[in-house]
């Protein structure tokens, strides 16, 4: 399974967050969902996740 994630990097905030969340698709959705009420004062909800999960990219392996 390909490993999902979501960069905060990508995304203009106001407090220049830098976090990035790696792992399977939900278990991204979950986090980053978490992470965008408690940090970014979003509101939760399907609309959220929804949003989250069309941002997600395939996670880049380095060897």
């Amino acid at each position: 399974m390909t490993r999902k994630i979501a960069d905060c990097r990508k995304y203009p905030s106001e407090t220049d967050c830098s976090l990035a969340i790696s792992g399977e698709e939900d278990e991204v959705v979950r986090a980053a969902s978490e992470h965008a009420v408690s940090v970014h004062d979003h509101e939760d909800g399907p609309e959220l996740r929804s949003r989250i999960r069309a941002m997600l990219e395939d996670e880049r392996v380095s060897v």
